[in-house]
């Protein structure tokens, strides 16, 4: 039997993918920690239910039993990642998240050899964060296969949900990231600032610490990589002034403080406002020669991405898994699957 289990089921994009998937076989089984909460929506859908936490690896294990897959949603990954991939391995589940933490992602490429042994795919990042830009980014290395440096980018309107929020705070402590000569490097927060035309006007943007530094690297093995997203001026400089505290940012206090403050905001963005914010995607290859080509393409809002995107994999994932081993989403079904998703156009490649 196909049973594949949804973890964090009763979050905002978990119910959302929930809701979802139910409306499809096979349904999913649907889990996470607050029995309740999780029992109360798998009766209102018609699923099976299971609850538990993730902090005791035999009870994680025997939870497990009979699933072929596992869908994370439940974060920050950077503590259910780890506990679920084991699990997963020990079970030989798949496991599938909707993560875009960079370490998730180097810690799952670090299973990839027991992942291999036990034939268990392990493919975070299913979402928005990264499927859009990594098939993006896929493409461009077809267009320019001796790419040396890629820059992403993209355009959202739409506000992050309290999850999204959360693992925003506890990426303040560690600063921007990039790929630099094939290894991730740290950099100040807004140190690198460009002009990006996203599809509609030049904008101000700055680098930020995307998945696709790590993901990227892995789909395309281009060595120097780097993700923006649009910033006003003032906004620059408050986040260039954030350098100064990092140290205080990344504390027990503050990290609590600001993440009670995240937990008074909406939980994510309404269906209409999702209706309404569809996201812009840019990248750029240049190979040594200075030769360049630019991609861009629409999405929609990324959690409608999120839900289709994740939801498109598990199908693929269920009808015809590849080998075990770690996989980026554009590994396991294409360059052009984010086109296809609802609300999305197919790259637009400009050659210089």
């Amino acid at each position: 039997m196909n049973n594949w289990l949804l973890y964090g089921a009763t979050g905002y994009t978990g119910e959302l993918i929930a809701r979802a998937a139910a409306a499809h076989a096979p349904r999913p089984i649907l889990a996470g920690r607050n029995a309740a909460a999780v029992e109360r929506l798998a009766r209102e859908l018609d699923c099976e239910a299971r609850t538990f936490a993730l902090d005791d690896a035999d009870a994680v294990s025997r939870h497990l039993e009979g699933v072929v897959l596992v869908l994370n949603c439940a974060g920050p990954f950077s503590a259910t990642a780890g506990p679920m991939m084991q699990a997963c391995l020990t079970r030989r589940a798949h496991y599938l998240d909707i993560t875009g933490e960079i370490e998730v992602f180097e810690r799952a490429h670090g299973l990839d050899a027991p992942a291999r042994a036990a034939n268990v795919v392990l493919c975070p990042g299913v979402g928005f964060d990264v499927v859009p830009s990594d098939c993006l980014a896929a493409t461009l290395r077809q267009a320019l296969p001796d790419a040396t440096h890629l820059t992403l980018g993209f355009d959202s309107r739409s506000p992050p949900s309290r999850g999204t929020a959360k693992t925003m705070i506890e990426g303040l402590k560690t600063g921007s990231r990039v790929r630099a000569d094939g290894r991730l490097v740290s950099i100040p927060f807004a140190s690198r600032v460009r002009d990006i035309d996203f599809g509609e006007g030049k904008k101000l943007a700055i680098a930020i610490p995307w998945g696709d530094v790590s993901t990227a690297f892995r789909t395309t093995a281009i060595p120097n990589i780097e993700v923006y997203i649009p910033a006003s001026p003032g906004a620059v400089r408050r986040m260039q002034g954030l350098n100064r505290w990092r140290w205080l940012l990344g504390s027990a206090p503050a990290q609590w403080w600001l993440k009670r403050r995240a937990e008074r905001a909406p939980a994510g963005p309404d269906a209409q406002l999702r209706e309404r914010t569809p996201v812009l995607l840019w990248g750029e290859v240049r190979n040594a020669t200075g030769r360049t080509v630019v991609g861009r393409m629409r999405v929609a809002n990324g959690y409608t991405v999120t839900v289709n995107a994740s939801l498109g994999l598990v199908e693929r994932m269920l009808r015809a898994p590849p080998a075990g081993g770690f996989h980026t989403p554009s590994q396991i079904v294409g360059a052009d699957f984010a086109g296809r998703l609802p609300g999305s156009t197919p790259v637009s490649l400009t050659p210089d």
